[in-house]
């Protein structure tokens, strides 16, 4: 059962499913479309887009984005919530593995993606087919993303992901096969003083050497309360 929630608190508004069936907005959803600063006139690409709110946001900020996603019954809640907040964006359902078939080599700018947060086997599966495809990994992993990535990236093109801090190294390892560098990397972490909970990373296809590591984002700070960094993701933006 679908229901309609705030997303940015109020600046837009979207349907998703129950918790139990599938992917819902959270930090790590508001977080990676702040990280992602396209320019005008890119060509983007959200891979598992579910049911779209990082391309709803992109949208909002004015960029063209489209939006893939192996569950059909996602893709028609994206549709859904393009319709219910008036926004232009293109979404469409296919399995990434087949990645040659979505668009021909080099056909992006940017590719924006939020993988599955476990991956496959590493946990007990969902009852869920649904929440075990979008959580869990059990119909894409991390690899078949970076290899889609790869092939349908422009020469230069940027990759913007965020991930779950453990993975780090088997994210790397993943670009470094791929020739896709990491270029820019920002750890979050819940509170001050605690560990890394998730990676925020920008990497470039046929990138040089040379990696940017910005500064540590806390979500709440020593009191609490909100940083100014999390309120900053939850402003609209403008396009470059």
């Amino acid at each position: 059962m679908e229901k309609c929630h705030d997303l940015l608190r109020g600046v837009l508004k979207i349907y998703q499913p129950d918790e139990r069936e599938g992917l819902r907005v959270n930090v790590d959803t508001i977080l990676l479309a702040h990280f992602t600063r396209p320019k005008r006139g890119e060509k983007i690409l959200e891979i598992g887009c579910a049911h779209g709110a990082v391309s709803l946001i992109l949208a909002k900020r004015g960029f063209s984005v489209q939006g893939v996603d192996i569950q059909p019954h996602l893709i028609e809640l994206a549709k859904r919530n393009a319709a219910l907040n008036g926004l232009d964006a293109d979404f469409f359902a296919a399995d990434i593995r087949d990645y040659k078939k979505i668009a021909p080599a080099q056909s992006f700018d940017r590719i924006v993606v939020n993988p599955p947060y476990d991956e496959e086997g590493s946990c007990r599966r969902s009852p869920s087919e649904a929440r075990s495809a979008s959580v869990q990994g059990s119909r894409c992993t991390l690899g078949d993303i970076i290899a889609a990535s790869h092939y349908l990236l422009k020469n230069r093109g940027r990759l913007d992901i965020v991930i779950r801090s453990d993975r780090t190294g088997e994210l790397f390892a993943l670009l470094d096969r791929y020739k896709t560098p990491p270029k820019i990397m920002r750890c979050v972490h819940p509170r001050p003083k605690g560990r890394a909970s998730v990676l925020l990373a920008e990497a470039v296809r046929s990138g040089g050497k040379g990696i940017v590591v910005e500064p540590p984002l806390f979500i709440v700070d020593e009191s609490g309360a909100e940083t100014p960094e999390l309120k900053a993701a939850y402003a609209i933006e403008e396009g470059d």
